[in-house]
């Protein structure tokens, strides 16, 4: 397993599994979890140190609200964790749309960083851990430059010679 995903509650499985399927079609061995930082933070510290034992290299872990468990997971390893902020889908009457997640996340203290990408945007922290584990990795370096090349040629024939 290269990449452990954690979020800390089932109604965001949907929004989460989006960073897996990026990691399976990439062929990246993976394993998911739901653990609250706030109410299972015993269980959270027993499983990150269970990830690193098998080897886990990234994490990607999503919340919403107060957004605590990336930068709870962040000061239990030296693992590099990508935070997903999450537009709390059970409670929309915070009225934030995610933000208070964002901010949550990007605001982390000195000396204990997590990588940010935007609002429900798991797919991008998926991306994010495939270049970072593609560093040692030159099977997984080939199949992202392929992926880009794929990207940019997709781009450009969109804007030649459209018809209004």
């Amino acid at each position: 397993m290269k990449v452990a995903i954690f979020f800390g509650s089932k109604s965001d499985k949907d929004t989460m599994k989006k960073a897996a399927d990026i990691l399976d079609e990439f062929g990246v061995d993976y394993k998911a979890y739901i653990i609250s930082a706030h109410r299972a933070g015993a269980l959270l510290k027993q499983v990150v140190k269970q990830v690193e034992d098998e080897g886990c290299k990234v994490i990607i872990a999503g919340a919403g609200l107060a957004a605590a468990l990336p930068g709870v997971i962040a000061g239990m390893t030296t693992l590099p964790v990508i935070g997903v902020p999450l537009e709390c889908i059970s409670d929309k009457s915070n009225g934030l749309g995610g933000m208070d997640a964002l901010l949550s996340i990007v605001q982390m203290p000195p000396q204990i960083p997590v990588a940010t990408v935007g609002i429900n945007s798991s797919k991008n922290a998926a991306y994010l851990a495939l270049q970072i584990l593609a560093l040692n990795d030159a099977e997984l370096s080939k199949k992202l430059k392929s992926f880009r090349e794929k990207l940019a040629e997709d781009a450009e024939l969109s804007g030649i010679d459209i018809k209004f």
